[in-house]
């Protein structure tokens, strides 16, 4: 099996979800990664819990990064992104926001659509 360093690519994918503290991590964040998954929850949700596993898993089996975004301590930046329901999961391609999904999704269809950005 062969693994990618940053050497060989350039960046690498981190391959678990990163906690974000406000806007300009999530700006950095977005500018250091080709496809981002920003995912805006709540502690207390309890889809929100249901799909945690599911975003875990695409951190480490896809090249999209995830970043997990507490919407109880980022009300600023859950209002900056329109969130009005958790879990929200907002993909970010090349620095611009190109989908928003609100609710549990599948695990396919979440895979699907970061394929369409990575590959």
């Amino acid at each position: 099996m062969t693994v990618e360093t940053a050497s060989d690519t350039g960046t690498t994918t981190p391959d678990e979800p990163r906690p974000i503290a406000g806007q300009s991590e999530l700006d950095e964040f977005v500018a250091d990664n080709d496809v981002v998954l920003a995912d805006f929850y709540a502690d207390w949700c309890g889809p929100c819990q249901m799909i945690a596993p599911i975003v875990e898993r695409l951190a480490a089996e896809t090249d999209a990064a995830v970043a997990k975004v507490d919407v109880d301590r980022n009300q600023q930046l859950a209002a900056a992104y329109g969130v009005r329901g958790v879990p929200t999961l907002v993909l970010f391609a090349d620095g611009e926001q190109v989908e928003e999904i609100v609710g549990v999704q599948g695990e396919d269809q979440l895979r699907s659509l970061i394929r369409g950005y990575t590959e």
